[in-house]
């Protein structure tokens, strides 16, 4: 297993902790080893075999493995490593039921996948797509329109945005698809290309995607008409035929989808419309989304690709929550934290809050499981330095994002002048009535004024994906890289 470099500015918390336990001895033995693990890191299946194995990986004196103990630079490069991230280890593997409907999921979903900038004048590259597949993206949508010489493009149409060629970016999905997950991809097609073109559309994704493509096994659907109430599209049946599961359709109202037995269809709707559903009738969108499929986009006048707070829709259940991978900061934050579970394969589980037939509505009060969440923000590490070069004044703001009555932040006092060994010593609390549904975000912040500050680092991870104990929290920039070794060291405890 890599481990992280040990870090000299967290020695004295991590001396504190062996002291205890080690008491008047040199050095920690296996069993005492086996108490801190059980106490402090709430391994509660620890036993003789596990100490043994942290002494065997981590401990580099001979006489001390000899003795099965640990030094404290053994302990220390235990407490630094990956076994001590906030992040559950096991949670970087698939570990969630896999063979569940797709409404069962939340899918990491893309908006305009294909910009790389804005949708007024932005530029439109297949490295859009390699970067959304190499998140583990597992929706891409691909905007369809009539070319010259019979080549459907793809682009922002009636804008500037440039243009690529359709079957570019089937080549592109076929080469990266599958490289960081195993699962499918869904390609959300907006088909504005005549029938003719539509036909060559069709040959390549055959041509091109071969025995990846999953094929149309419901007879009903190759007429490729929408079902009434809706608006009737023509859609070329080579086209057609190639559609397997869901059908993208006009939302009517909730009571048409109760009677509507058709659930392979697909709700597609702006975040305007979704977030007024949302709160007018919370249960009922959950209860939709149990059936169907629904795909949240942002807002057309997001004319820059700004993002929507994907919160809000996961809270009802809603499985494609598309955003603009391309723009940086707290959506794409909250979707990169979501999403870094089950091994990062593109699909969580929904929590059975979202699942159950009980009218689970996010807008109201709810204690499905109710937790008490306790954070205790102990030091920074080896901060970046300011834009100015200067050592930051820094401080943390612990986030919480779930459904409305748990939603909340909370801060650390501000240090002064020290980005190399911040300490801060804070406890925050929090009571949170649907957990399983909250992203925690650690923001660290630069105070630059009594009333301004600047980002520094963040991370974000679901709360079932939370460690107990001491535990270190990686930190990554604004796009998203690892400002490794920067760290946070925290102690974390809930019910």
């Amino acid at each position: 297993m890599k481990k992280r470099e040990a870090s000299t500015s967290r020695r004295a918390e991590i001396q504190q902790l062996y002291q205890r336990y080690a008491s008047a001895e040199p050095i920690l033995s296996a069993d005492s080893l086996q108490t801190f693990l059980r106490k402090e890191q709430h391994e509660h299946t620890a036993n003789v075999e596990t100490t043994i194995s942290l002494i065997d990986r981590y401990e580099i004196d001979e006489t001390a493995r000899e003795n099965n103990s640990m030094t404290f630079e053994g302990f220390l490069r235990y407490m630094e490593s990956k076994d001590c991230c906030i992040f559950n280890q096991a949670h970087t593997s698939v570990y969630q039921d896999m063979d569940q409907p797709l409404t069962s999921y939340f899918i990491s979903s893309s908006h305009n996948t294909y910009l790389t900038r804005d949708q007024l004048v932005g530029k439109s590259h297949l490295d859009a797509y390699v970067i959304a597949l190499r998140k583990a993206c597992r929706c891409l949508e691909i905007d369809c329109w009539d070319g010259p010489d019979m080549e459907p493009l793809v682009y922002h149409g009636h804008t500037l945005t440039t243009k690529i060629l359709f079957k570019d970016v089937v080549q592109t999905v076929e080469q990266h698809a599958f490289e960081m997950s195993a699962y499918p991809v869904i390609l959300s097609l907006e088909n504005h290309c005549s029938q003719e073109q539509q036909e060559v559309m069709a040959q390549y994704l055959v041509s091109i995607l071969g025995e990846k493509l999953l094929r149309n096994p419901l007879d009903h659907l190759t007429t490729g008409d929408l079902p009434s109430p809706n608006k009737t599209v023509v859609v070329a049946k080579p086209l057609s035929d190639l559609v397997i599961y869901t059908q993208s359709v006009k939302f009517v109202s909730f009571s048409y989808s109760k009677d509507n037995q058709n659930c392979y269809e697909n709700t597609s709707m702006a975040e305007k419309k979704a977030r007024k559903l949302a709160k007018a009738t919370g249960a009922d969108f959950v209860q939709h989304n149990q059936k169907f499929l629904s795909r949240i986009y942002p807002s057309g006048s997001r004319v820059l690709s700004s993002n929507y707070n994907p919160q809000d829709f996961w809270n009802v259940g809603s499985q494609l929550v598309a955003l603009n991978f391309q723009t940086l900061g707290l959506p794409m934050d909250l979707n990169d934290g979501r999403f870094q579970d089950n091994g990062g394969c593109g699909y969580i589980l929904k929590p059975s809050a979202l699942m159950s037939n009980e009218g689970f509505d996010p807008g109201c009060q709810n204690s499905c499981m109710p937790s008490q969440l306790l954070l205790k923000v102990i030091s920074g590490s080896n901060l970046p330095v300011s834009r100015s070069g200067k050592a930051l004044d820094p401080f943390v703001r612990v986030e919480i994002h779930g459904i409305p009555s748990d939603s909340c932040k909370k801060c650390t006092p501000t240090v002064s002048s020290n980005s190399l060994t911040p300490h801060w010593n804070t406890n925050m609390d929090f009571s949170l009535s649907v957990p399983q549904l909250c992203l925690i975000r650690f923001c660290v912040r630069h105070q630059t004024g009594p009333l301004t500050n600047e980002f520094v680092g963040q991370y974000t991870l679901p709360f079932t994906s939370l460690k107990k104990g001491y535990r270190w929290v990686p930190l990554r920039s604004q796009d998203g890289c690892s400002l490794d070794p920067a760290s946070l060291f925290v102690f974390v405890w809930y019910s």
